[in-house]
């Protein structure tokens, strides 16, 4: 894994998803900012959203999707994210719903 001095833990969330996904379009907010003050911002950790257009989500409900995803963080997520906000597409859904792009 990327060290945090080399990447932001946004860049370095984007890079593991767009690894880890088929044909991934990947945008990563972090919200920490709005968390000051938080049990897990006390920690460390951070608060992200994030919004996934993917292949691999086809065929997938919602629940196994943000597993996949946390799967495919896991390292982060036991240390370095404290909350993620996930929405998860599959290509076809992003167009039905004006989100191409992500």
């Amino acid at each position: 894994m990327m060290g945090s001095n080399l990447a932001t833990r946004g860049e370095r969330i984007r890079a593991l998803l767009e690894a880890g996904l088929s044909e991934p379009q990947v945008e990563v907010i972090d919200e920490s900012h709005l968390h000051i003050g938080h049990a897990g911002a006390r920690e460390g950790k951070g608060h992200f959203r994030a919004h996934i257009v993917s292949s691999s989500f086809a065929g997938l409900r919602p629940l196994q999707r943000h597993q996949l995803v946390y799967r495919i963080l896991n390292e982060m997520m036991q240390a370095e994210i404290h909350a993620l906000n996930i929405l998860a597409l599959t290509p076809e859904e992003a167009k039905a719903s004006n989100l191409q792009g992500a």
